[in-house]
């Protein structure tokens, strides 16, 4: 609106000089203030963008395993006595070959004395059956002795062979059992405690003395469920998973405090049934133990690699945004400007978050400078360095 004189120059209190001269300085006075300016745009924002690229990535599964001795020995006395003395420290690693118990071998060294007795009294028959063998072959050849004097003397010779054959066997068998009166680790491997106590009498009712378990390699149990067999087949089969070459999977270890055990292993063993009892299907993994940092019985958690996800999708995860309706992140348009993306995003890889849906391959992503947008606020993005 213009600025107007108007024919209302004259008022009551002066003259018309008067008025036109009020009336024209009042309309100048309004004329110099100026009408209000629209509000300036604002500033685009700055934020940092990644460009989305779809990619074969790597996917593990995790599971809640328990360690197992690959192989664990039971220590038992093999002959009745009694137990003279523990000669390895409990809970220590032993060595294959190594002694553990001592028992008492001194009736064991009198029976081998007297199974050599008789051994040696059977070879002097043996020896005398022999020659008088050796005296009648000839007599009978010449008609001197009957050829019933000859089958005797054989078949006193040949009785005479047994029995020397009969007692080197028992000095076999109290050798053995002298022998066992020493009892050795059949392995090496972790020790236990000592289930029999020195001079204790150790008979077939309590010959268990301890047990030795092998540390290297170690054995990883864990189970899985159904539900979870039937999706992994189901993913295969639609071609969001793709399995390991030959089967062929790597287990990782996580022990109690987080840290990773050093060595993977391989998945060596798979239960050919469903247990009707947890409805969990039994794997078994094998890991190097060298060093003997895992024992038999951990509670650890078992990550299983081999499987990927082809084109898949991947964010930050600290492009992932919580909203009143679920996970959604900032995308940048082709005009530049910010629009929310609700996604589905699965499992964690890394310092990154698997998208299943609402991403696709070249679409930016905004990782950095939320706090300055709105929907629809122009922004000038910038790719974040990797």
């Amino acid at each position: 609106m213009g600025c107007k004189t108007n024919a209302l120059a004259r008022n009551t209190f002066g003259g018309p000089r008067f008025g036109v001269t009020f009336a024209v300085i009042a309309l100048l006075a309004a004329c110099s203030k100026k009408a209000p300016e629209a509000p300036a745009a604002a500033a685009p924002a700055d934020v940092s963008v990644i460009t989305l690229k779809a990619k074969e990535v790597p996917v593990s599964y995790e599971f809640v395993g328990e360690t197992e001795s690959s192989q664990k020995v039971q220590i038992r006395a093999r002959v009745a006595g009694f137990l003279e003395k523990r000669v390895y420290t409990e809970g220590a690693v032993v060595k294959a070959g190594q002694p553990l118990f001592i028992m008492d071998s001194k009736p064991f060294v009198s029976e081998v004395k007297a199974a050599k007795a008789v051994l040696a009294q059977q070879q002097a028959r043996l020896n005398t059956a022999r020659a008088n063998l050796n005296r009648v072959k000839p007599l009978v050849a010449d008609n001197a002795l009957a050829a019933k004097d000859l089958d005797d003397a054989t078949g006193q010779a040949q009785a005479a062979a047994a029995a020397v054959e009969a007692a080197a066997a028992k000095v076999t068998d109290a050798e053995l059992n002298l022998g066992y009166t020493t009892i050795t680790s059949p392995l090496a491997g972790i020790s236990s405690f000592a289930k029999v106590q020195d001079g204790a009498y150790v008979n077939a009712a309590n010959s268990l003395l301890t047990y030795v378990a092998k540390l290297d390699p170690m054995r990883v149990n864990f189970s899985l469920s159904e539900n979870e067999s039937l999706k992994l087949k189901s993913d295969v089969a639609k071609g969001l998973l793709k399995a390991a070459p030959g089967d062929k999977y790597e287990v990782e270890v996580l022990l109690a405090n987080g840290t990773t055990f050093p060595s993977r292993g391989r998945i060596t063993f798979a239960d050919a049934s469903f247990s009707q009892e947890t409805g969990t299907f039994l794997l078994r993994a094998d890991l190097p133990n060298p060093a003997g940092e895992l024992r038999p019985g951990q509670f650890v958690r078992v990550n299983v690699h081999g499987f990927t996800r082809p084109n898949a999708i991947v964010v930050p995860q600290r492009a992932v945004q919580a909203g009143p309706t679920g996970s959604f992140v900032w995308t940048v348009d082709a005009e530049g400007k910010a629009r929310p993306r609700p996604v589905d995003v699965g499992r964690w890889m890394g310092d990154n978050w698997l998208v299943n849906t609402g991403l696709k391959d070249g679409e930016r992503v905004v990782v950095d400078g939320f706090m300055r947008i709105g929907p629809g606020s122009p922004v000038t993005a910038k790719e974040a360095t990797p």
